[in-house]
């Protein structure tokens, strides 16, 4: 799946002139239109059934893949299924059941100070607007535009290591603090499209551009990246490089989207994951 690069990316003359602001943005738009042809599909990769649901599992998702949080969170919202009942979760419990997530001390003590929040100022139900989010323990902004573009319909951009990598490497901008990333890539986009790029991002740097080996030879928005020959270039080794559906794998949820080409991820204990 995904067509390989009908030509390579040209080389900068010697002593050309910067690319300029307008080209960049004409650029990086024709990259987003290329991520929607390749991933009409794209979607968040957690598991969630509600808005509860998507904020516990994305602030679960730190330090570690949607796919192990997927494998733990049936158990976790079948114990605790409302902000209630994990407001008054007993701390050694709660951790020993998200504790393949890692981390599983700190995130059960955000956790319970969340749901306790959500319970005592918001009526047990999850704000939708980013300033009430923020103020929730263990949320910040990339958490809080998760949930509320995908749970809310309120367009966000969700700056995580993927986007960032990416963007820096398409030289959408160059900054490393996430909020001046999200600001300078909201820039280039109007709101409606930033949800949905979030996910084509991510969606592609999971599958094709990692961090240590990108599989440059194999990537269709190859002749519009400035970072292209940082990988492996050999159209044939590229097509090993590639992850998830894209190589034929399971993805990361065990309820993935009527629309999904892929398979779905195994419960916790059941066949090997297949694509980190």
């Amino acid at each position: 799946m995904g067509e390989q690069p009908s030509a390579k990316p040209k080389k900068s003359a010697k002593g050309a002139k910067p690319e300029s602001h307008l080209a960049m943005v004409r650029r990086a738009r024709r990259i987003n239109r290329e991520l929607a042809e390749l991933y009409p599909y794209a979607h968040p990769e957690l598991d969630f059934r509600n808005a509860f649901e998507l904020l516990v599992a994305t602030v679960l998702s730190a330090q570690t893949t949607d796919l192990r949080v997927n494998q733990t969170t049936p158990g976790l919202f079948a114990k605790y299924p409302t902000p209630e009942d994990l407001a008054a979760a007993v701390p050694e419990e709660l951790e020993e059941v998200i504790r393949p997530t890692g981390f599983f001390r700190a995130k059960a003590k955000s956790l319970i100070g969340l749901s306790t929040a959500l319970r005592d100022r918001f009526d047990g139900e999850v704000p939708p607007t980013i300033e009430d989010l923020v103020t929730l323990p263990g949320v910040g902004r990339k958490t809080a535009n998760v949930v509320l573009g995908n749970a809310f319909g309120v367009p966000g951009l969700t700056v995580d290591t993927h986007f960032g990598r990416l963007v820096r490497r398409w030289k959408w901008t160059e900054a490393q603090d996430p909020e001046k990333v999200e600001a300078d890539v909201a820039a280039i986009f109007p709101k409606s499209e930033w949800t949905m790029l979030s996910h084509r991002i991510i969606f592609h740097g999971r599958r094709v551009c990692h961090s240590r080996k990108p599989a440059c030879g194999a990537c269709s928005i190859a002749p519009l990246c400035p970072a292209y020959g940082e990988g492996e270039t050999d159209p044939e080794k590229a097509k090993k490089l590639l992850k998830y559906e894209l190589a034929g794998k399971p993805g990361q949820r065990l309820s993935p989207p009527s629309d999904y080409p892929g398979r779905p991820a195994p419960p916790l204990g059941g066949a090997p994951e297949g694509g980190a």
